[in-house]
């Protein structure tokens, strides 16, 4: 495996040196007020497939990954809930995995026969439909607004469960009752047609949740008609397609009217787990709950239109991490899950705290 080695070496000098604390030092007797995550107009959230933090950051194949993470903020430590896919994108967008351990359709229940629940007579098999509140649903009573934007959807609001380079495993949030249900559904979760529109005239949503396709996201397909760059076999190129997708949309946001604008607006990149199979996790995981015993560590960076540069953050997180600090970031209550679980705690340094 190469690597970038003098970038890699400050990366890691800096995640093993603790931050220094820039804060002013308040007035003698007087008690300082708890950090707070800066107050956010839009969070974009970006989601990549199944490779360790270390096939990412300071490795040839992913040069863009690795300049904005030096640029910009690295979490150095943080750690996904669960293995495989599903359980990740859950939690992402809900708290919890809800149990569930496996990448069957969203509509499987225990002894479904329909296509799509091939695991559903293992003991001890979940509803995949969740009824209970999620990111969405928060913002949705909150007023504010948020897509779902999915490359290769087949269509805006489509409940289908794959179509060729599109996975609703890679989804999350249409594993919520209320997501399915939603009126306006097809306005929510929508292609990269509208992505890129959107992101021209400026008329994005607080939250947008960006999936791209299995080429473009690293997962990676066993079909020779997608492209050496899509193959699961060849690593290298897998990653190198999924790094210059990765670029082109944070090219797009950056060009965008919200980016200049003179709120906050944040891109954050995360992966929904690591390509070892193992099982280390932290912050909210529960090592003794197979649906929630660590998806291992992978790499998440933040970038923000007006905060924190050049910073790498060895706090340990997880997604219930990411999870907390945007509903901080976004005002939304109550915390989801393990959001509020001991040792969660927010991103603060990534992010900035509010002044």
């Amino acid at each position: 495996m190469r690597r970038t080695s003098i970038l890699l070496c400050a990366l890691l000098l800096a995640a093993a040196t603790p931050a220094p604390h820039r804060a002013p030092h308040p007035a003698p007797h007087a008690s300082p007020r708890p950090a707070r995550v800066a107050h956010f107009d839009h969070i974009f959230m970006i989601v990549e497939e199944n490779k360790s933090a270390e096939r990412i950051v300071g490795d040839d194949d992913a040069p863009a990954l690795t300049a904005l993470a030096k640029q910009y903020g690295y979490a150095s430590r943080f750690y996904a809930e669960s293995h495989p896919s599903e359980p990740n994108y859950v939690a992402m967008v809900g708290g919890s995995t809800y149990g569930i351990r496996d990448d069957d359709a969203y509509y499987c229940h225990a002894n479904d026969t329909r296509p799509s629940c091939s695991n559903s007579r293992r003991p001890g098999y979940v509803d995949h439909t969740i009824d209970r509140p999620s990111l969405a649903s928060l913002i949705d009573a909150k007023g504010l607004t948020w897509k779902n934007y999915d490359e290769d959807l087949p269509a805006p609001g489509s409940l289908a469960v794959s179509s060729h380079l599109y996975a609703s495993k890679h989804d999350g949030f249409i594993n919520y009752l209320s997501v399915q249900k939603d009126p306006k559904l097809a306005q929510k979760m929508v292609g990269f047609d509208r992505l890129y529109a959107d992101l021209r005239t400026g008329d994005v949503p607080t939250f947008s949740l960006i999936v791209p396709n299995l080429c473009d996201e690293m997962h990676g397909t066993g079909n020779p008609l997608d492209g050496l760059d899509c193959s699961y076999a060849i690593r290298g190129k897998l990653i190198g397609r999924g790094d210059a997708n990765a670029k082109r949309i944070v090219d797009a946001i950056m060009a965008s009217p919200v980016w200049r604008a003179k709120g906050n607006s944040a891109i954050v990149i995360t992966f929904d787990e690591d390509d070892g199979g193992g099982h280390a996790g932290c912050c909210g995981n529960d090592p003794n709950d197979p649906a929630n015993a660590g998806g291992g560590h992978i790499a998440t960076l933040v970038i923000t239109n007006h905060g924190p540069r050049g910073v790498v953050d060895p706090t340990p997180y997880s997604h219930y991490s990411l999870l907390r600090t945007i509903q901080d970031a976004l005002g939304l209550r109550p915390y989801l899950g393990r959001a509020d679980a001991p040792g969660v705690v927010p991103m603060i340094p990534l992010f900035g705290a509010a002044r």
